[in-house]
């Protein structure tokens, strides 16, 4: 089997649908195993992708999803290349077929990331450059209660962690260091804002 930190997401999307078509359930736990080190972005990326959208303009919901990304971040700091899943969701099983059916959708997309994004700046999607991002994106959850003072204001500390969970899953140094920008930015307009 392919080292998963170093499969292209493409590849990583076909190991999943084979699994998939060999069983007839499939659990979120079994999901996650195949992403292997690369479950570390989805975590961080999809609370971030939730916040960003309509949702993040419900009161408490970016706090909410912030918190989310603070316990997913404090895994990677520590040093975990699996991060826990509380039993009820690990356990959830989904029908092999829906998954094969959603991963169809999917792959157009993982095409196009293998292509536009990964194979640069490798050495900054190290270990310990994760856990930096990790750090990052626990200040910005951290913070998040002020950016609420302010409507819309979220969308910025969103913004910095999709990019950490998306630089994270498609292995993109060049990504990361955008995401180190972001933070930057959101950091000096925090500073304005209180």
């Amino acid at each position: 089997m392919t080292d998963p930190k170093n499969a292209s997401v493409e590849a990583i999307v076909a190991r999943i649908g084979d699994r998939a078509a060999e069983d007839k359930r499939v659990s979120v736990g079994d999901i996650v195993a195949e992403l292997g080190q690369r479950s570390q972005g989805p975590f961080l990326l999809v609370p971030a992708l939730i916040g960003m959208s309509p949702v993040g303009a419900i009161p408490f919901a970016p706090t909410f999803l912030a918190a989310l990304v603070a316990v997913f971040s404090l895994q990677i700091i520590i040093g975990r290349t699996h991060l826990w899943l509380p039993d009820f969701l690990a356990e959830r099983e989904i029908s092999g077929d829906k998954v094969c059916k959603g991963l169809d959708k999917i792959d157009p997309v993982a095409k196009r990331m293998d292509r536009w994004f990964g194979g640069r700046f490798e050495s900054l999607i190290s270990g310990v450059a994760v856990r930096i991002a990790a750090l990052m994106c626990l200040l910005l959850s951290l913070a998040m209660p002020m950016f609420e003072l302010v409507p819309f204001a979220a969308i910025a500390p969103m913004s910095a962690i999709a990019a950490f969970g998306l630089a994270v899953l498609v292995s993109d140094g060049l990504l990361m260091l955008a995401a180190l920008g972001i933070t930057a930015g959101t950091l000096i307009f925090l500073l304005e804002i209180i």
